[in-house]
């Protein structure tokens, strides 16, 4: 078979033309055999993925994690044989084995892309539109990231600029959180992300004109982003060589996001089954798959073929990775040489360690005195800002009540923003009001590594983050959310801003880790360990949800077991416990309260603050038991939302002073009043559950 060039400049031989018809047939193939899947799109997308792995990406297959290398998210995850077939022929260590268990259990190809499952995969996509989120987050990494080791080096020039790839269906620029991501990339003239759109006109119902007439490159052109289509050859087929010069010029274009529009047509070329909605999501069939081989030249009675001379041609990708690796690491040697002190922070940050003596920063406050812990929250991002550069974030447009702003002075924008403090290697994130993507994006952030990520809303708007959130606690990323306003204390802006679910929703998201600190004091504690459990790799790092509150509350002296989840605050006198209150936030107080009337009475009571459920969930029985001894029945819990999380740590006999009902349009202290959150209340609750006990 030639391998002489067709083209002047892109180098495609006819073996390349070959592989792409192989990748074609596996997907097929991999499809049928299961029995289920998305066929269509692999089959139609195969010359575009081809063309990123093995003519433009600057990647090392055998090195799939090489900190220089380009980026690539497959947003269209339905579509996963698009990926799993391109590692595969590239050497990324999937075999043949692993596309014929597609979609089986313990296999490398799950039906969706999954991170830290498959070597390969940067990012887990299926909910559609996710993908081009965390494409957006993973450009501003890299932006930031240069800011932070090479900033003065000239565009291109850095061993830190590379590339981020994305692939994009029809689906995903439907779903709202991609229009939220791009106008973010456009705004902030992200030039080093180019977005590959799978023009197919096909969805699930049909052509997509059931549901989309808009202008979609219009759109694009109007987030600010440069724009082009790719028309396909006459035969209906993606052109490669179109392709490749597409994606060149996206690469020239630095001020701007790339946007590339390829038309396609699904399930290309099998005969009957293409540009139709059921090659979408289901196998051709038998007959289909073997007059697809046949229109491809295959032998169509033969699964999985792969001629020896096609793999041994796209395995040379194994050798063009080394080859870029080691001219890579001449360029990053000459930077460790020329930059010593960034080159020693470079392997601080790389490592996931913190600077030495970084705790030393961390604010003190006053017992006795009453603080938000929003407030507090924003003391230790302050405090921590100058000492660890890698810490950086923002909020959803609400930084003034979130307390999120890190540095005033230093906003992450284009140099050419109008604003003063606008700086492309800025610390302080405007987000604007796109929770969704903000979420997504930083997700993004967190898998692009090297730098520590913090977002904020508040807490009622989780909600529209849900899935986002998720997806971070599905990767174990360690993101950190910082929810504020987290119940009916924030008062007159009434129930659709009053959280009263949402804890427990949240808590009920496997690997999530909710904080919802009492006072300042754990507030600081919160963040500290927050900070500490940091970690990039996979199975050992988890997503945090910091809670916190709009009004002031009492502060405490600092409990360093606030780290462990539930620690006791205050013990009982006169004796063991007779009964224990548990308290979360600014509900601790009300246990506080309760306690003083308890023991008045002659009963002695246990206040025990439970920052985190998931942090409590960690420790060895003993210390749990320590906290809340078994032989004590009467317990009360006490926190103003729903008592779903609670009713496993009161038992039958126990009692929970919670919110069941949304709240109301009234100053916050009414409403703890009229809903029943006062010490009395507790103190009552504390009395029927000691006299449960008795029965």
């Amino acid at each position: 078979m030639s391998t002489k060039p067709t083209t002047t400049d892109l180098q495609w031989t006819e073996l390349d033309q070959r592989a792409v018809d192989t990748a074609r047939v596996l997907a097929a193939d991999a499809v049928q055999k299961v029995g289920n899947g998305h066929p269509g799109t692999a089959m139609s997308l195969a010359p575009a993925a081809y063309t990123l792995f093995q003519k433009v990406m600057r990647h090392d297959p055998a090195d799939a994690d090489w900190v220089g290398r380009d980026r690539f998210v497959l947003s269209a995850g339905h579509s996963s044989l698009t990926l799993y077939i391109q590692l595969y022929l590239a050497g990324f260590g999937l075999q043949l084995d692993d596309l014929k268990a597609f979609r089986t259990w313990g296999s490398k190809t799950p039906g969706h892309p999954e991170y830290g499952h498959t070597t390969g995969v940067e990012t887990t996509t299926g909910p559609l539109g996710q993908g081009v989120a965390n494409a957006v987050g993973m450009a501003m990494a890299a932006r930031f990231e240069r800011g932070l080791f090479d900033p003065e080096a000239a565009a291109g020039t850095s061993p830190f600029d590379h590339h981020i790839f994305a692939i994009a269906g029809d689906g995903c620029l439907q779903e709202g959180i991609s229009s939220e991501a791009s106008s973010m990339a456009g705004h902030q003239k992200l030039g080093n992300l180019v977005l590959l759109w799978d023009d197919n006109h096909i969805s699930i119902e049909g052509d997509t004109e059931t549901a989309v007439s808009e202008d979609t490159m219009k759109r694009y052109e109007a987030y600010g982003w440069h724009v082009q289509r790719v028309e396909p050859k006459e035969n209906g087929d993606l052109d490669p060589e179109a392709l490749f010069a597409a994606i060149e010029a996206a690469k020239a274009e630095t001020g701007r996001p790339s946007f590339i529009a390829m038309r396609s047509i699904i399930a290309w070329p099998a005969p009957n089954a293409q540009n139709t909605e059921a090659a979408h999501g289901s196998a051709l069939g038998d007959d289909e798959v073997a007059a697809t081989k046949r229109v491809l030249g295959f032998a169509p009675e033969k699964s999985f073929e792969v001629a020896d001379e096609v793999i041994a041609h796209t395995r040379e990708a194994l050798d063009r990775g080394r080859e870029a690796k080691a001219e890579w690491e001449k360029s990053f040697a000459a930077w460790r040489t020329a930059n010593p002190q960034r080159a020693a922070e470079y392997d601080r940050i790389e490592a996931t360690d913190l600077p030495e003596g970084w705790e030393s920063h961390l604010p003190t406050f006053e017992t006795g005195k009453g603080v938000a812990t929003r407030a507090a929250s924003g003391k230790v991002l302050q405090a921590l800002g100058p000492v660890i550069p890698e810490l950086w974030g923002g909020s959803a447009d609400l930084a003034g009540s979130n307390n999120t702003t890190i540095d005033k002075t230093s906003s992450f924008l284009p140099a050419d923003n109008p604003l003063p403090e606008a700086d492309p290697y800025g610390r302080t994130i405007h987000f604007g009001i796109r929770e969704h993507s903000m979420a997504a994006e930083m997700n993004g952030i967190a898998l692009h590594g090297n730098t520590r990520i913090y977002g904020g809303t508040f807490l009622v708007f989780s909600d529209y983050m849900r899935n986002s959130v998720r997806l971070s606690a599905l990767m174990h990323l360690p993101v950190t959310y910082v929810w504020t306003h987290d119940s009916i204390g924030l008062g007159e802006d009434g129930p659709t801003h009053q959280p009263v679910e949402h804890l427990a929703a949240l808590r009920a998201i496997p690997g999530l880790n909710v904080v919802r600190p009492a006072d300042a004091n754990e507030t600081v504690i919160a963040w500290r360990e927050i900070l500490k459990r940091y970690t990039k790799v996979f199975g050992k790092g988890a997503p945090h949800g910091l809670v916190l509150t709009r009004q002031g509350v009492p502060t405490y002296e600092a409990n360093e077991d606030a780290a462990k989840g539930g620690y006791v605050l205050l013990d009982a006198e006169g004796g063991g416990p007779q009964v224990i209150l548990i308290g979360t936030g600014s509900e601790v107080q009300l246990a506080v309260e309760a306690r003083e009337q308890l023991q008045a009475a002659g009963i002695p009571t246990r206040v025990v603050s439970m920052p985190s459920v998931e942090w409590f969930d960690e420790q060895d029985q003993e210390y749990k038991d320590s906290v809340l001894p078994p032989s004590v029945k009467a317990r009360v819990a006490v926190e103003a939302g729903i008592g779903l999380t609670w009713h496993r740590f009161v038992g039958d006999a126990g009692r929970i002073v919670s919110l069941e009902h949304f709240g109301a349009s009234a100053d916050g202290k009414v409403l703890f009043r009229e809903f029943g959150f006062t010490g009395d209340a507790v103190a009552a609750a504390a009395r029927e559950s000691l006299a449960a006990t008795q029965r």
